[in-house]
């Protein structure tokens, strides 16, 4: 069984920084996708950042390019995302995402496995 669990989330001021982790056990994607996602209330889920569990080709959504940074420790068989210069609008539930597949996507339907979410709030 497939599972993913985030952990790092919590409550910081605007510029504060945070780093959230994520554990896959379960089965490895050594050819496929991870990444991080988001959803704020009432809005529909968004990719952060995906790329290949390699490494290679990082692709960050706009509006956190510059402050955030994926990496993955492969012995941990575990995710990160460091979070700079955090602002209110990054506030959401941050969910990483697993995936097979050898092409890589942003798309949130082409992800078949998903931690549980963690919450991160930036004050204003």
């Amino acid at each position: 069984q497939v599972q993913l669990v985030e952990s790092g989330g919590g409550l910081v001021q605007t510029g504060d920084s945070l780093r959230l982790s994520c554990t896959v056990s379960g089965r490895t994607f050594s050819r496929g996708n991870v990444g991080w996602f988001r959803q704020a209330p009432g809005k529909e889920r968004e990719f952060v950042v995906v790329m290949k569990w390699s490494g290679v080709s990082p692709s960050y959504t706009d509006s956190v390019k510059g402050r955030f940074t994926i990496s993955r420790d492969n012995a941990k068989n575990t995710l990160y995302l460091q979070m700079n210069s955090l602002k209110p609008e990054d506030t959401a539930v941050y969910y990483c995402a697993a995936d097979a597949r050898v092409v890589l996507t942003t798309s949130v339907n082409a992800y078949a496995y998903w931690g549980q979410g963690t919450q991160v709030t930036v004050s204003s």
